[in-house]
């Protein structure tokens, strides 16, 4: 057994998730998604692995994983930031709501806290026009939102991880 812990990586855990599939190329996204929910996001070794698996060229897996929005090739935070840049969300002041949390976490969207709390993503619709501008955490729906309400939310997240 192959494990790398700083990726939090290991071949026995993924094997698990590739025998529940065959070993067909039309399940790649499937097993792909699999894995993200598993690690948090597409560890190198796994998309060779899953190449090997599937008998596919790794570039294959690779331009799959780069291609859905949902599959990251990067670790994301345990509380994922997404914010609402949709029409309504943009009209009513987004854009604050971007920059009060790049500000309060000190990232850019895209990007993770080091302490690996928080990740910020931009979104085109959260489907929550009437709280716009939105921003979701873990599912949690926060409409209406200000500068100042951006932080207290955080501020919350930051405490209940101290509390934990």
């Amino acid at each position: 057994m192959k494990v790398d812990s700083h990726n939090n990586y290991d071949y026995i855990e993924s094997n698990e998730i590739l025998k529940k599939y065959p070993m067909e190329k039309r399940f790649t996204l499937a097993i792909l998604q699999d894995v993200q929910k598993k690690y948090g996001f597409i560890p190198r070794e796994t998309m060779t692995y899953i190449a090997e698996y599937l008998s596919l060229p790794v570039s294959d897996i690779y331009s799959m994983a780069t291609f859905y929005k949902a599959l990251s090739l990067k670790p994301k935070g345990k509380y994922i930031i997404k914010i609402c840049n949709g029409t309504a969300c943009h009209i009513r002041g987004s854009n604050v709501l971007i920059e009060a949390v790049t500000e309060e976490l000190n990232i850019r969207p895209g990007e993770t806290t080091d302490d690996g709390l928080f990740s910020i993503e931009i979104v085109n619709c959260l489907g929550a026009c009437a709280l716009a501008p939105v921003m979701v955490i873990d599912d949690k729906y926060y409409g209406g939102m200000t500068k100042e309400k951006v932080k207290l939310v955080i501020k919350e997240y930051k405490e209940a991880v101290i509390n934990e």
